[in-house]
């Protein structure tokens, strides 16, 4: 059974005094037999920048997609309950990526088959358990506390333990330097 999380959204009354708006169990999941033992939670989603502060609670409606919104951002958490590498061997990624709009970041022929790409800067904090962090040829170790910026880059996640994994993440839409001054986004698949 996955973690259930608490959200507790604030805003403000006809009087602009501060107020919580909204204090439920998170609900927008995804949970899929193409990717087992994976579990995603949103938590929130910006449709741009600057981020809007005084709409809508309910910013997690419609389809489960990987990305960040144009110029937006996700907030979410991700579980990786350990990995059976006989299971792993079976898998497509790109089906799997594709269902959430995404098939087009897998890393083809990759050491791990959920290997991908982004185009986005993701902040992340291992909340519980440890995992490897896979690039194109290192590896890192990360443990409870441990924190990320991922920045556009090849990348996996292997849980290669015994206890569940959960990482928080906020996912910031991005674009290369060097691709920033022509608008255009250039080696990085789009959505």
């Amino acid at each position: 059974m996955t973690r259930e999380f608490r959200r507790v959204v604030t805003g403000h009354d006809q009087n602009g005094v501060a107020i919580v708006e909204s204090d439920v169990i998170a609900s927008h999941k995804l949970q899929r037999p193409s990717r087992p033992g994976v579990t995603l939670t949103n938590f929130w989603i910006s449709e741009g920048t600057p981020a809007e502060y005084d709409g809508s609670v309910e910013t997690c409606d419609g389809p489960f997609i990987l990305h960040p919104p144009r110029n937006g951002s996700v907030f979410r958490v991700v579980e990786f309950l350990p990995e059976d590498p006989e299971v792993m061997a079976t898998l497509d990624g790109k089906a799997a990526f594709a269902e959430m709009g995404a098939g087009d970041n897998i890393v083809e022929n990759a050491r791990h088959p959920f290997m991908h790409r982004t185009d986005s800067v993701d902040y992340a904090v291992v909340l519980t358990g440890e995992i490897y962090m896979l690039l194109d040829e290192d590896e890192v170790l990360l443990k409870a506390g441990d924190t990320v910026v991922q920045r556009g880059t090849n990348h996996a996640w292997s849980n290669r333990g015994t206890e569940p994994c959960s990482i928080v993440f906020v996912l910031v839409d991005g674009v290369t330097t060097r691709d920033a001054g022509d608008g255009e986004r250039k080696g990085i698949p789009q959505r």
